[in-house]
């Protein structure tokens, strides 16, 4: 529809049905999509005049409610995708905001770039991974995206256009990567990648027998890695609580790789589009859905650990295939319908890792809650206002959510955070379903929490930009 009163231009399309990644979260809004720097101002001068508030969304690849609104407009920024600078000189790409990381790295690897940060899917936008400051599974060497972004130009809801970088508006710069897109619309971003030597990673899986041997092998490795990454089969207990594997990957030096101009190839970088050769991959989720149970995740886990401590060689992998193993099946997701999932990710300092995911293990057995995918990462600090990392380790677990599980599920995550907060531990927005202002209080600190609403004050006094989570979290 067409407001008539208005001077600017703006058609409202009818709403529509938005969810979570996850599934778990839902609104019926307007959807709209912009594909240049003036639709944008002009959406913004719209809802201000309308009071109107407006939610960011690119690749919707946020767990919980992070990027959707129960009451106002959603802007879908997956259209404003142009790469304005991709020679790639000295590694520098200059990219729109809606650009995704598939389209990063499809535009650098044969130049020999690969992005120095991605997340365990390519098809998050750069706006969304800058919002929520993506790490990977080389966070404890490389940081979040953050730290390698020379410069963006953010849109504020006022109109004014910013350049931002650790040295100009520096308070903006470590406010609005990782600022949930509560200050403005990145419009254009200067990321500097990562330069290889092969298309290929040197990949070494460890098979792990408990959770003290996993944090072992993270310190006496990460030094000599450039990836780690560990699976836990949360449904072991006792003497084998933690069990699962590793994959260390290391990037192969320069001169060793004779095929490296040819396997650095878009084309064979590509994930494969079937099992086997066979199955077409669109198809696995129906395969795995009569798995979808706790009797079904718990043979999977330990076939998986058995396969694994049987079939642990090196190996060579292409960067894409070793970087998004969430994307080797489209829509997994689905395995969890009728129903849906949230996914708790918690960070503990490295002194308290071992006691506090021990216990938050076990009272996920006690309570007759498992994870049916449990990942483990190393992670570093950084310096970023609204920063989730910390000198320490992660432990994500995904849950089964229905209609009857809900409230205990729920519970349950309330239960795990008096332990994420007795070990002064933090939680990770992009994956969030649960938590609440009380607690993001205590670990993010008050101060920190108002040292960012001030920000937003002054960049969006009239407060259009919101979320579902910004208004759980720092509003409730």
């Amino acid at each position: 529809m067409t407001d008539s009163n208005s001077s600017l231009s703006i058609v409202i399309p009818e709403s529509s049905i938005v969810q979570s990644w996850g599934m778990s979260h839902s609104v019926i809004v307007p959807v709209m999509t912009p594909t240049t720097l003036e639709e944008i101002k002009s959406i913004f001068s719209y809802a201000k005049v309308h009071k109107l508030k407006v939610a960011f969304r690119g690749g919707g690849c946020s767990y919980g409610d992070a990027s959707i609104i129960d009451d106002g407009i959603i802007l879908n920024m997956s259209k404003f995708n142009k790469i304005l600078d991709g020679e790639c000189r000295d590694g520098v790409i200059l990219a729109q905001s809606g650009v995704t990381i598939q389209q990063l790295w499809e535009t650098t690897i044969e130049k020999g770039y690969w992005p120095p940060v991605v997340s365990g899917t390519m098809f998050p936008t750069l706006g969304g991974a800058l919002s929520m400051n993506i790490h990977g599974k080389n966070n404890f060497c490389m940081g979040p995206i953050g730290e390698h972004i020379l410069e963006f130009t953010l849109l504020t809801p006022e109109g004014n256009l910013l350049i931002c970088s650790q040295e100009q508006n520096k308070d903006i710069f470590y406010s609005a990567i990782g600022g949930l897109g509560m200050l403005g619309c990145f419009i254009d971003i200067k990321i500097k990648l990562k330069k290889i030597y092969s298309g290929k990673l040197s990949v070494t899986p460890v098979p792990i027998h408990s959770l003290e041997e996993m944090i072992e092998y993270f310190d006496k490795n990460y030094k000599t890695s450039d990836y780690l990454v560990g699976w836990i089969d949360a449904f072991a207990s006792g003497s084998s609580l933690g069990r699962g594997q590793i994959h260390k990957g290391n990037y192969i030096p320069e001169n060793e790789d004779p095929n490296f101009l040819e396997n650095r190839k878009v084309i064979h970088q590509h994930l494969p589009s079937r099992f086997f050769g066979i199955v077409p991959k669109s198809w696995m989720w129906l395969f795995m859905y009569p798995f979808s149970n706790r009797f079904g995740m718990k043979f999977i886990n330990s076939l998986k650990f058995l396969s694994g401590t049987l079939l642990s060689k090196p190996y060579k992998q292409g960067h894409a295939e070793y970087a998004f193993l969430l994307d080797y099946v489209p829509n997994w997701k689905y395995i969890y319908k009728p129903g849906s999932m949230i996914q708790y990710q918690v960070f503990i300092p490295k002194e308290d890792a071992l006691k506090s995911m021990k216990e938050i293990l076990e009272h996920c057995q006690k309570r007759n809650i498992v994870s049916y995918l449990a990942v483990f990462k190393k992670h570093r600090k950084d310096n970023f206002l609204l920063s989730h990392s910390v000198d320490g380790y992660s432990l994500a677990l995904d849950f089964p959510v229905t209609e009857i599980t809900r409230s205990k599920i729920w519970e349950l995550a309330y239960e795990l955070d008096a332990i994420v907060v007795n070990n002064k531990g933090k939680f990770y927005f992009a994956k969030d379903s649960t938590l609440r202002p009380v607690i993001a209080e205590k670990i993010f600190k008050k101060e920190v929490m108002d040292a960012f609403k001030k920000i937003k004050d002054r960049l969006d006094p009239s407060h259009i930009l919101l979320t579902d989570l910004y208004h759980r979290i720092f509003l409730s």
